[in-house]
């Protein structure tokens, strides 16, 4: 075998999401580079469970990267320092063909950027939201990456704004969806009754987000409740400290028919009637899963104040479907409107009119069709056309 038959690709990714975004990118890539007649295609780097049974060696855990929190951030920093110049140093002696980044922007630009500066072609995977704050982020991208793969389709315009070039190539979560979802089948996996009201209760999946939305969500599902009779209220938690979170709110509402559960996000929101949620990806995942849908948000007050008086925040819409379809097809209560009697309000609303879910419906089919692209193998395509071009 010579030299020049070796592929060898290094990737990064921080957390379960980008784990799984790796497997794919990782499968894919490994026919595109044997179908181009490389005889040894090899991908290492950090990663998790999904990218080593793909056959990435990864030398570190995605666990290394997986801090969430300022106080958590500043514990860990000089470790996470040391991690990042053992690994860079260690990428730019394997010297890999390509190297992708994937989400994690904190960690994973710094090491493109060093690693570019050093005349390796780098990808960074999944763009940070520059479609909604700080836009001028996108041309510091490009100062990372020779390319960036988006997510959704109205970022790529943006990053040509910037002289930055980057490629849709659709949501892997559009690709895992069905576009006909079974509720029956959820509701027979969470053993709820097929012919019940239900409403699913996501007050988001960090415990910040729970301590400010929680009361206000389980609030306006205890109003529902007072109009719905025997209505059925599911709550999945992302993790035991969210789910010891919800709980010690949980018990204070008379919602005698509700039950918290271990994660089955998913299935709680294709079981549902209605989805009362956060304002973030579980948007998106309940518009895939064709739920009327209720977004609910709340930041800090002095953060929210500062953000405004900024200017750093360049929406007027902040539920991806809303963002996605340039309308309003999911209420959002933000900040001062989040309360519990407009909340419910609009839960009633979904409740109350099947004429305007079924209104609905099209317009996310439409959505799901726009994302469902085969993201990892587009992502393929723009990976080895940068590397064998």
């Amino acid at each position: 075998m010579t030299a020049a038959s070796t592929m060898r690709v290094a990737l990064v990714a921080g957390e379960a999401s980008g784990d799984a975004l790796g497997a794919g990118l990782v499968a894919e890539l490994r026919q595109r580079f044997s179908d181009a007649g490389f005889d040894d295609v090899r991908f290492a780097g950090i990663g998790g469970d999904a990218m080593r049974a793909a056959g990435c060696d990864t030398w570190f855990d995605a666990g290394e990267l997986a801090v969430m929190g300022l106080a958590e951030v500043l514990r860990h920093l000089p470790r996470l320092l040391k991690l990042r110049r053992e690994f860079r140093e260690r990428v730019l002696a394997w010297r890999p063909d390509v190297f992708v980044g994937i989400d994690a922007p904190d960690f994973n630009l710094g090491v493109e950027r060093w690693l570019k500066r050093r005349g390796v072609r780098t990808v960074h995977y999944v763009s940070p939201s520059v479609w909604a704050w700080r836009e001028q982020r996108a041309e510091k991208i490009g100062h990372s990456a020779d390319r960036v793969l988006c997510l959704f389709p109205m970022e790529p315009p943006i990053y040509a704004r910037h002289g930055v070039d980057a490629r849709f190539v659709g949501h892997p979560m559009a690709d895992q969806i069905p576009l006909q979802p079974d509720r029956d089948a959820a509701r027979r996996r969470l053993g709820l009754p097929v012919d019940a009201t239900v409403l699913a209760v996501l007050p988001g999946s960090r415990l910040g987000e729970i301590q400010r939305l929680a009361g206000p969500f389980l609030q306006a599902a205890e109003l529902v409740a007072g109009a719905v009779p025997d209505l059925h209220v599911v709550v999945p938690a992302a993790n035991a400290a969210c789910r010891q979170a919800i709980a010690s709110r949980l018990a204070g509402f008379a919602l005698p028919d509700a039950r918290l559960l271990d994660g089955q996000a998913r299935d709680c929101m294709l079981a549902a009637d209605a989805t009362l949620l956060a304002s973030g990806t579980a948007a998106l995942e309940a518009m895939l899963c064709k739920q009327p849908m209720v977004v609910g948000y709340k930041i800090a007050p002095a953060t929210y104040r500062i953000v405004k008086a900024l200017g750093l925040l360049k929406v007027d819409r902040y539920a991806l479907p809303n963002v996605l379809a340039g309308e309003d097809l999911a209420p959002e209560l933000m900040q001062d409107d989040c309360t519990p009697e407009k909340l419910s309000a609009a839960v009633l609303h979904w409740l109350r009119d099947p004429q305007a879910v079924a209104a609905l419906l099209p317009r996310y089919r439409e959505l799901h069709l726009q994302l469902k692209q085969d993201a990892s193998a587009r992502a393929a395509d723009a990976v080895a056309e940068l590397v064998l071009r």
